[in-house]
């Protein structure tokens, strides 16, 4: 995994766009403000990372952010409390299964520390084989013994499955 800090003008530009524009473009479980955010910074850190200009654009984006060497890029961010572990899930909103990309790109901000974690990435056709399917409402269970219900349908996948980012 990769660690960037993450630039306040970042997060300010970011917070101030999602305060302004609805990000979610789904018949359900579009995302809190908070989470639009975090994607957001994750979809932009990627870019910045490849020496790409940020962007911010209104609308659906046709099931993709990024497009890299040809390919079609989803960028996923998760916002935790700690850094990222090798056995931490990212997970993958089901309703977004059939949306065209070629690559899973998933992304942790540590919330406290500002930090952004590149964790690896997926073709989105090996990711569909590989990740676990949960249900809505499904029962979920962390390292520190807390449990959340799923909120849609999604899938799973570790770190520590994912390709390295180079």
């Amino acid at each position: 995994m990769i660690d960037l800090p993450i630039p306040s003008e970042l997060k300010d530009i970011c917070w101030e766009y999602v305060q302004n524009n609805n990000l979610g473009n789904r018949f359900d479980f579009n995302g809190s403000t908070e989470q639009q955010y975090l994607g957001l910074l994750g979809e932009n850190m990627v870019r910045k990372y490849y020496g790409m200009p940020y962007s911010f654009s209104n609308g659906f984006d046709g099931g993709y952010d990024i497009t890299l060497n040809g390919y079609k890029i989803d960028v996923k961010t998760m916002g935790r409390m700690v850094n990222p572990k090798p056995h931490y899930a990212n997970n993958f909103v089901a309703y977004q299964k059939e949306l065209d990309c070629d690559i899973l790109y998933f992304t942790s901000v540590n919330k406290k520390t500002s930090t952004i974690f590149l964790c690896g990435w997926i073709w989105k056709s090996d990711f569909i084989l590989e990740a676990t399917y949960f249900e809505k409402d499904a029962i979920r269970y962390r390292d520190d013994g807390t449990t959340f219900k799923t909120q849609a349908p999604l899938y799973e996948i570790s770190n520590e499955n994912l390709n390295a980012i180079k």
